[in-house]
């Protein structure tokens, strides 16, 4: 049986007390080569608390690429336009400086103002003006996040996006929804019954997943917008591993409605339901390639669970993975040029990356508990879970491997991730 089910009598088996409260991420691996780069506090950031630079400082220190430099005391009065001293910067080894203002302005609503300077060359780089609302400040603070993270480094920032999770305490289960950095976060769902396997439609304002409250798995579509869902697919049997289309027009899932784990294409309000796979073993965790031509999943037709290849409209499937003899949830990369996946490694179920060109693999985590893989949208880090003393919590690696983190909350099991879509401009 695939370790799906065993993750199942896991999550079911764990048990936690306490109050709920955020994530918070610990940097475990800071990999080489981090820019240093000083956030000045932004003037008048105490009318908005906490502050817009102590997160733009974390959202980009958690990124890998850039090391935070401490800012002295006085720095407190330098807004966007101040003039800037940039030896005194390089003296305190910044190569890059942002400083910024935040000011009231008509009707309740603030504006936020930030430069970027480049401390080496001396020069500015450039900056944005963001009007917002109070309750808007973390929202605007990734945003100014990933501007500086995209003039950097010429690729989009992954700040503004959002996760998702499931929590257990106790006897209670809690879909959660939160920002990147785990912040900001809501219930979207509460059940004494398990919730697994929640995956973002390519909107950001649905999430689809399996939830156990009719006593067998059911799928559900759940709009995050209105709070309402419908039934996807509740056949005879199991109904699992929702995984959506690039295009959101519908659903991969695995019923076992016909008597096997199979593959079945459905819309999402459950209409239109079409068999794509068609053999004697279990078929499961489908997923998307990029393009929408082709699904990975799961399957154990070759005696042992494996990675496979097939189009979408079903045929000929190719194995994928050849290493080992346990591989499973695929996950390919946003660019499709790699996979992520969980392999048993000496009796350790750990993250790997399978580059689809040369075929080579890497393990990404030392962790022997991993489940879940997700990439962020831009590729460049994997969300999963993992279990540490006991305790499920959700980590962050990236995808060379380097850089490593941990998410953690003051109670609860956290398992089941899932890293959304870019949101819309």
């Amino acid at each position: 049986m695939l370790r799906l089910v065993w993750m199942f009598i896991l999550l079911c088996s764990l048990a936690s007390t306490g109050v709920h409260a955020q994530l918070s991420i610990e940097i475990t691996g800071g990999g080489g080569n981090r820019t240093p780069i000083a956030v000045a506090p932004f003037a008048g950031e105490n009318n908005l608390p906490p502050g817009v630079a102590a997160i733009v400082r974390a959202d980009l220190e958690r990124s890998g690429l850039f090391r935070g430099v401490d800012v002295p005391t006085e720095a407190t009065a330098l807004t966007e336009s101040s003039a800037v001293n940039f030896s005194d910067w390089r003296a305190r080894s910044a190569d890059l400086l942002v400083q910024g203002s935040v000011n009231p302005v008509a009707n309740g609503r603030f504006e936020v103002r930030f430069r970027l300077f480049d401390v080496v060359k001396q020069q500015a780089l450039g900056g944005v003006a963001y009007t917002l609302e109070k309750n808007q400040l973390r929202a605007t603070a990734h945003r100014i996040s990933d501007w500086i993270y995209q003039k950097l480094t010429g690729e989009r920032g992954v700040f503004s996006t959002r996760i998702a999770y499931v929590v257990k305490r106790g006897p209670r289960y809690e879909l959660q929804v939160a920002d990147a950095d785990g912040g900001g976060e809501e219930t979207a769902l509460v059940s004494f019954e398990p919730i697994i396997s929640p995956a973002w439609a390519p909107d950001g304002g649905r999430l689809a997943y399996v939830s156990f409250e009719s006593k067998k798995p059911v799928v559900y579509v759940h709009s995050l917008r209105t709070g309402k869902r419908n039934v996807a697919a509740n056949f005879k049997g199991s109904n699992s591993a929702p995984a959506w289309a690039p295009d959101g027009s519908r659903l991969m899932v695995s019923l076992s409605r016909d008597g096997g784990s199979q593959l079945f294409s459905v819309n999402p309000d459950g209409s239109n339901l079409r068999r794509v796979t068609s053999s004697n073993s279990i078929d499961t965790e489908p997923v998307f390639s990029p393009d929408g031509q082709s699904l990975y999943f799961t399957s154990d037709r070759g005696g042992s669970p494996q990675i496979y290849r097939m189009s979408v409209n079903g045929g000929e499937a190719q194995r994928v993975t050849f290493e080992g003899t346990y591989n499973v949830s695929p996950r390919p990369s946003p660019d499709g040029k790699s996979l992520a996946f969980i392999t048993r490694n000496a009796g350790r179920y750990q993250v790997a990356l399978l580059d689809l060109s040369t075929r080579q693999v890497q393990l990404l985590t030392d962790s022997d508990r991993d489940e879940s893989p997700s990439f962020a949208p831009n590729g460049r880090m994997i969300l999963l879970a993992t279990v540490i003393s006991g305790r499920g919590i959700l980590s962050a690696v990236s995808a060379d491997g380097r850089v490593k983190q941990r998410l953690t909350t003051l109670s609860g099991d956290v398992r089941e991730p899932a890293w959304g879509p870019f949101v819309k401009e």
